[in-house]
């Protein structure tokens, strides 16, 4: 079994989490995505073309280096980077373990990041595009974009 060596950040042999065999389509970005949307009684997302072609489009810029930066584009992002046989949903489930992170009655995240899980919940985004590529570096760059963006200062994801 393959180890991701990065997401977000380099990390250590005993933080790294072990990979699945999910795969890459669409339908496997959305699932992972909507369950997670279902059980905070948000509707779904729906699978964008242009928003896939957008995100297919940044992840092959990101080719050269495949640091995690963001594109600034108009869409919400999340970012993720592994090595290995990394694959989006996975890149999802990792996103998602943010979530004992956000505190719903303050708004805010508690002990570390939570962005990622509230994009990835929040109710305003109705629509997703996901990609990823293959780094000059033997790396893997994942980004998911969301439409209308989520994470909007001050207000609740749902």
């Amino acid at each position: 079994m393959n180890m991701i060596l990065a997401i977000f950040f380099i990390c250590s042999t005993l933080s790294c989490m072990n990979i699945s065999l999910a795969q890459n389509s669409p339908q496997d970005f959305l699932e992972v995505h909507n369950q997670a949307r279902d059980e905070v009684g948000v509707g779904p997302l729906y699978w964008e073309q242009t928003l896939e072609a957008y995100a297919q489009n940044y992840a092959n810029k990101r080719i050269k280096n495949c640091e995690l930066e963001h594109s600034m584009g108009p869409y919400g992002e999340n970012l993720a980077e592994g090595y290995g046989e990394v694959n989006g949903t996975d890149s999802v489930k990792f996103w998602l373990s943010e979530k004992p992170n956000y505190d719903y009655n303050s708004n805010s995240c508690v002990n570390d990041e939570c962005g990622h899980y509230t994009q990835i919940i929040w109710r305003d985004s109705v629509h997703l595009g996901c990609a990823k590529s293959k780094c000059k570096n033997g790396w893997v760059f994942v980004i998911c974009s969301y439409s209308p963006p989520g994470n909007v200062e001050g207000e609740r994801p749902y």
